[in-house]
């Protein structure tokens, strides 16, 4: 006659429990009581799965509304107004509402108004925009991965600029656009005029100062960039005339203000690019945040289900072993909890594995038969560790 009776009870914070057995005991009429300590999963998820979704869904957002905005971008952009530098251009703005043109695209050649900027570096060089930057280059020691990373800084940037038009390709035309707050442009994409480096002496006081502070000066960066004159350029913003002057400036509504080296396609090509650029992110980082959430989803089913079903298991084992345990007039009091499982008389001291089990003494277990088997999940016992009770 074999039959089970299964008592949980709650010991510590962190969901471990005792599990009482009772089973016929084969050297006579009286039932054994077996005890087992188990870990109980809580089914919450860990820190790592919650820091992994957090991370993922707020870079998926972020991801996603920047990609939202550039495809925002590269629409207006293939919807802007293409205006043409010719005699005709102060007619189209006169007729049209409010003199404005919302958002236009001009392509034309670089002209100064009156004054030009002459490069520091290059004979006969001439511009209208000019920014001059210095780089502090250093290697900066990493002490997490012990390695030397390379760092550079902005220690000085200054820019200069004048007044610039822009002209027709056909010289013979002499209509012109204003060009208003460059600097305000997305793609000011100025030339590299003059670019060097100035290496920073090294002494040996310098090197040993260097280690014990963690940073390694390399040298100054030194570079030049000019928006020259007879330069193509492409510009797209808000077209006005105002006082029979035709100005481009920074156009309203949100939109973006361009004014690039590269021509109209080779521009919205770019807008292109990046938009894909986001969309892949976007859509990595998407399908890790939904792989990390219904991963966990799917955790916290398999739990539930595991509840529920020891609750439904352990209802039956109580209201069966009740039953049985008054027909065999068996107190749970006459054994003591700590008792090995077999023989109920010494002390348990060893702990199973891999299963985890503590329920039987040392002499015991040596007398299991080949192979060694758990007395009370029937796992095979990989090995056995010591248990000391103070």
């Amino acid at each position: 006659m074999a039959f089970v009776f299964s008592i949980k009870v709650q010991l510590t914070h962190d969901h471990s429990f005792i599990e009482c057995h009772l089973t016929p005991n084969p050297g006579g009429d009286t039932p054994a009581l077996v005890f087992s300590e188990k870990m109980d999963s809580s089914g919450k998820p860990s820190t790592a799965q919650v820091l992994l979704l957090t991370t993922s869904s707020a870079l998926t957002a972020v991801f996603y509304s920047v990609y939202r905005r550039r495809t925002t971008t590269v629409a207006r952009l293939k919807g802007a107004k293409r205006v043409s530098i010719d005699q005709d251009l102060k007619n189209i703005l006169t007729a049209a509402p409010g003199k404005c043109v919302p958002y236009a695209v001009i392509e034309g050649v670089v002209r100064s108004v009156k004054e030009t900027l002459n490069s520091q570096f290059v004979d006969n060089c001439k511009g209208v925009i000019e920014r001059l930057t210095l780089k502090e280059k250093k290697m900066v020691w990493n002490r997490t991965t012990h390695l030397w990373n390379e760092s550079e800084k902005v220690i000085h940037q200054r820019t200069n600029t004048v007044p610039f038009d822009l002209a027709s390709h056909d010289m013979a035309m002499a209509a012109t656009i204003r060009v208003i707050r460059p600097l305000d442009s997305s793609e000011l994409d100025l030339e590299t005029t003059y670019e060097n480096f100035h290496p920073t002496v090294q002494s040996l006081t310098n090197v040993i100062g260097h280690f014990i502070s963690g940073e390694r000066p390399k040298g100054i960066h030194e570079t030049e960039e000019m928006l020259r004159l007879g330069e193509s350029v492409t510009g797209v913003g808000e077209l006005v005339l105002d006082n029979n002057l035709v100005k481009l400036q920074p156009p309203k509504q949100g939109l973006r203000y361009f004014l690039s080296r590269l021509d109209y396609d080779s521009l919205v090509e770019k807008q292109q690019s990046s938009v894909r650029v986001w969309r892949v992110l976007t859509a990595v980082f998407g399908v890790v945040a939904s792989t990390t959430l219904l991963f966990i989803l799917w955790k916290q089913w398999v739990y539930h289900r595991q509840r529920r079903k020891e609750k439904n298991v352990l209802e039956e084992f109580k209201e069966h072993q009740r039953k049985r345990m008054r027909e065999l007039n068996v107190e749970e009091t006459s054994v003591s909890p700590s008792a090995c499982t077999v023989c109920l008389s010494r002390e348990r001291s060893c702990v199973f594995l891999e299963c985890g089990h503590v329920c039987a003494c040392d002499r015991c277990y040596q007398a299991l038969p080949e192979p060694k088997k758990c007395p009370i999940c029937r796992a095979t016992i990989e090995r056995v560790v010591p248990l000391y009770n103070s």
